[in-house]
C-alpha cells in the first residue's frame, strides 16, 4: 500500500502547496541541460551528440534516484514520505489548473488581452491576434495534453519503477521540451530526446485517453480517438487530445500560427456544429475531466494494491 499512499501524499502536497515557487529542482535541471547542450551541440547538429548529451543529462540523476529508492526501502513510513515528495516535485496538477483558470476567468469577463497573455504562457503558438474562440481552443487543448504529460505519465512511471522511474520520465520530458524542436539547431541533436519521450509516454498517453473517455462522454470520445488520433502529428498527443475533446464534446483543432508559420491541424473532437464551440466553459470542462480521470486512477490503483494484498 506504500505506493498508493505515496501517490496520495504527492497529490495532497500538490493540492495544498502547488508548484514550488523557489528552488524547484526542474529549474536547476533546465540550467544544467542548457549547459550540456552548449557543450555537445557546438559544431554539428548530430544524433550521436544528442544521444550522448541525453545520457549525460539524465543517467546520473536516475542513479541518485536509485540510491534514494534504496533509502526509502528502509521502512514503510520513510518510503511513503520520500516517494510522495519526489512524485510531488514531478507532477503539475494544480499548476495546470491555475494556468487554465487564469485564461478562463478573463475570457468570462471579456478581457481578451489578459486571456491572450495568459494562454501565451502555456502554448508555443502565436497568441497576439487570437480571438476568444481561438484562445479557448488553445487553452483547452493544452489542458488535455498536459494532463497526460504533467500528471498521469509521472504517476504511471512512479507506480511502475518507483522514484527512479518518475525521475527518468520527468527529466526526459523536460529535455524533449527543451531540445525536441524540428529546427536547424535541434533537428538532429534533439532527435533522441523527442523519441525517448515518445516511448516513455506511449502507454501512459493511451491510458490517459481511455480515462478521459471513461469519465466523460464515452461513446463520442472513443469514436474521436479511433478516427482522429492517427492524423495528429504527435503519436501520443493525438489519442489524448482526440479522446479528451470528444469526452467534453468540444470541437478543437484547426489552423494555428507556430513560430510565424500558419499550420492547418486536423480536427479534434466532434465536428463543428455537432460539438460545442471552444469557450471558457470548455476550459473548465477540460479541468473537470482531468480531475475526474485522476480520481479514477486513484480508485484503480487502490483496487490493484488491495488485490495484491489479498493474494
Amino acid at each position: 500500500m506504500s505506493i498508493l499512499a505515496a501517490v496520495l501524499l504527492a497529490l495532497a502536497l500538490d493540492r495544498l502547496l502547488g508548484e514550488p515557487k523557489r528552488f524547484h529542482p526542474l529549474v536547476g535541471f533546465g540550467g544544467i541541460a542548457a549547459n550540456i547542450e552548449k557543450r555537445f551541440n557546438r559544431r554539428q547538429n548530430s544524433r550521436l551528440a544528442g544521444v550522448l548529451a541525453w545520457l549525460w543529462a539524465v543517467l546520473p540523476w536516475v542513479a541518485v534516484a536509485t540510491v534514494i529508492q534504496q533509502l526509502a526501502g528502509t521502512g514503510p513510513v520513510v518510503g511513503v514520505l520520500l516517494g510522495g515528495f519526489m512524485l510531488y516535485l514531478a507532477i503539475g496538477w494544480q499548476s495546470l489548473l491555475q494556468h487554465a483558470l487564469a485564461i478562463a476567468e478573463p475570457l468570462e469577463s471579456s478581457d481578451i488581452n489578459s486571456a491572450r497573455n495568459a494562454v501565451g504562457m502555456i502554448v508555443s503558438r502565436d497568441t497576439s491576434e487570437l480571438d476568444e474562440t481561438s484562445v479557448a481552443s488553445a487553452a483547452t487543448e493544452s489542458v488535455l495534453e498536459n494532463g497526460a504529460d504533467a500528471i498521469f505519465s509521472a504517476i504511471f512511471w512512479f507506480c511502475l519503477l518507483g522514484i527512479p522511474g518518475v525521475v527518468l520520465y520527468r527529466l526526459s520530458n523536460t529535455l524533449d521540451a527543451m531540445w525536441g524542436y524540428k529546427n536547424d539547431r535541434f533537428l538532429c541533436f534533439g532527435w533522441a530526446a523527442a523519441r525517448i519521450d515518445d516511448v516513455l509516454n506511449y502507454i501512459p498517453a493511451r491510458l490517459t485517453a481511455l480515462s478521459y473517455a471513461l469519465v466523460g462522454k464515452t461513446r463520442i470520445a472513443l469514436r474521436c480517438w479511433q478516427v482522429q488520433a492517427t492524423s495528429w502529428k504527435s503519436p501520443n498527443a493525438g489519442p489524448v487530445m482526440a479522446a479528451g475533446a470528444g469526452a467534453i464534446n468540444v470541437s478543437l483543432g484547426g489552423a494555428a500560427i507556430y513560430h510565424g508559420q500558419l499550420q492547418q491541424r486536423p480536427p479534434l473532437g466532434p465536428p463543428p456544429g455537432q460539438g460545442d464551440q471552444p469557450s471558457a466553459k470548455g476550459i473548465r470542462a477540460a479541468c473537470g475531466l482531468v480531475n475526474r480521470a485522476l480520481l479514477l486512477w486513484a480508485f484503480v490503483i487502490t483496487l490493484i494494491l488491495i488485490g495484491e494484498a489479498l493474494l
